[in-house]
């Protein structure tokens, strides 16, 4: 899978506060295939499910030549993923943008990080923008996210973090959980809102209540610190062990200053809620 439909889930960090942005990336393109993406994105079950049926490339073509916008999409995924034809994403692209231009917001944010990332196109940011606006009119949080990243970056746009948090909490308010992490941060930092430590809190518990590993980090680091919630080395060692369970190396070095810090029934208390914690 190349970085072009992995970039539309983009993820950055910071050392302290992981975040998303120029506030320092270490994996900009995640591994994800494009139909996980587009599930986790909330974007569109039916888009889903027509890229996941085994169908005739000639069929499929026939369809998107005579207009057909989601059979322009799917054609566009075959000519991406070499589904029937060789991979070719010159190709792919072009029959993304015919989707696209008909309306359809998946397409359109494809289209988008395409010029993002120049695959298939020439790098454009500016075009990269256009798109990912025209899918959050419609209300995608995925774009909604990206034109955050885009303010926050100055990528295709004046950099703008009052104009990214806008982003953020549109894409937030509908359950995407990269920006609730994003706006901790932008609360966390003063940066597009007034620096505010309770809030920051409540995004990041909002994220790392849905299992997420960066926000878990960034709770654990609030109460290991005191700031937005009362100091509380315990519960910092539950969120330090959920985000180091998923791999995450910074939390693995915070659970072992914490865990300096308990008492052994501390530690095997938090220990066990870590066993038994669902996402919700």
């Amino acid at each position: 899978m190349t970085k072009l439909l992995r970039s539309s889930y983009r993820i950055y960090r910071h050392r302290e506060e992981i975040v998303p942005g120029r506030f320092n990336i270490p994996d900009r393109h995640r591994p994800l295939r494009c139909l996980i993406m587009i599930l986790v994105s909330g974007f569109c079950a039916v888009a889903c499910d027509d890229v996941s049926r085994p169908k005739s490339f000639d069929a499929v073509k026939a369809k998107a030549e005579q207009g057909d916008a989601p059979a322009q999409f799917n054609l566009g995924f075959m000519y991406h993923t070499g589904n029937g034809v060789p991979p070719d994403d010159v190709e792919a692209v072009k029959w993304w943008r015919l989707a696209a231009e008909r309306g359809h917001a998946v397409a359109q944010v494809i289209v988008g990080s395409a010029y993002h990332n120049g695959e298939g196109v020439p790098p454009d940011d500016v075009e990269a923008v256009k798109w990912w606006r025209l899918a959050a009119a419609q209300g995608l949080p995925n774009a909604q996210l990206q034109l955050g990243f885009a303010y926050h970056n100055g990528e295709g746009v004046p950099r703008n973090d009052a104009e990214a948090v806008k982003w953020y909490r549109q894409a937030a308010a509908q359950g995407l959980v990269v920006a609730r992490n994003n706006l901790g941060v932008a609360y966390a930092r003063g940066e597009g809102v007034p620096r505010n430590d309770a809030e920051a809190v409540k995004w990041y518990q909002q994220a790392a209540a849905q299992g997420y590993a960066l926000a878990q980090l960034n709770l654990g680091i609030r109460y290991e610190r005191g700031e937005g919630v009362p100091r509380d080395y315990a519960e910092a060692y539950l969120w330090f062990s959920l985000a180091a369970a998923q791999g995450n190396a910074d939390a693995r070095k915070k659970l072992d200053l914490v865990e300096k810090l308990l008492t052994p029934e501390q530690r095997g208390e938090a220990q066990k809620t870590a066993h038994d914690w669902k996402p919700q």
